[in-house]
């Protein structure tokens, strides 16, 4: 079908979640007809971005300033800290502009089943910047055994620090229908409800 420059192209995007084989050839040949226009742009911003986006050495977030531009906006509330599992997610919070504290980047979640212990996470960091000023940890884990079990971990490790921990609300999605949910969140909103 092409050359092997090709093939290697259409493997390495096919490793892109949301793309299979058939979605990254699609785009590959997308990006083959624009050479100019796509091809060209994108290599050279790919080579920029490997080259200039580092792990911000406070909460973990990707930037090209380190510290991060979030650290370092003086308008945030530096006693709150919204724990995430990846950077995706502290994305999701930022494109909401629901949160004006500080983040701390886990880098996944505790799973034995993949043998990711919490040595491997930066929880031990958590634990350190707890103690700088804190108020508040909010727990932003995603609502999966591995994301509780995770909460639950850091909740015990900061047992005892002063601050006060809070988790996100579980439950009813805002336009959801009772009748398309699930069990576990339709327990979960039961369980979270509070007074009107």
């Amino acid at each position: 079908m092409g050359g092997p420059e090709i093939e290697r192209l259409v493997a390495l995007l096919a490793r892109l979640p949301g793309l299979g084989p058939r979605s990254a050839r699609r785009a590959v040949l997308h990006l083959l007809k624009n050479k100019d226009t796509l091809l060209s742009p994108l290599a050279t911003a790919l080579e920029q971005t490997t080259d200039a986006v580092k792990a911000c050495p406070d909460c973990g977030n990707l930037d090209t300033a380190q510290p991060c531009t979030v650290c370092t906006d003086p308008r945030r509330d530096r006693s709150v800290i919204c724990v995430v599992e990846e950077v995706g997610d502290l994305w999701a919070l930022e494109r909401a502009g629901v949160f004006g504290g500080i983040y701390h980047v886990l880098g996944g979640t505790l799973s034995a089943l993949d043998g990711v212990g919490p040595e491997d996470l930066r929880i031990a960091d958590l634990v350190a910047r707890a103690g700088q000023g804190v108020d508040e940890i909010i727990l932003a884990t995603n609502a999966t055994v591995d994301g509780q079990t995770t909460a639950h971990y850091v909740t015990d490790r900061l047992e005892g620090s002063g601050v006060r921990m809070s988790r996100l609300a579980l439950g009813v999605p805002v336009g959801g229908e009772l009748d398309f949910l699930d069990e576990g969140t339709l327990g979960a909103a039961l369980k979270a409800r509070r007074d009107i």
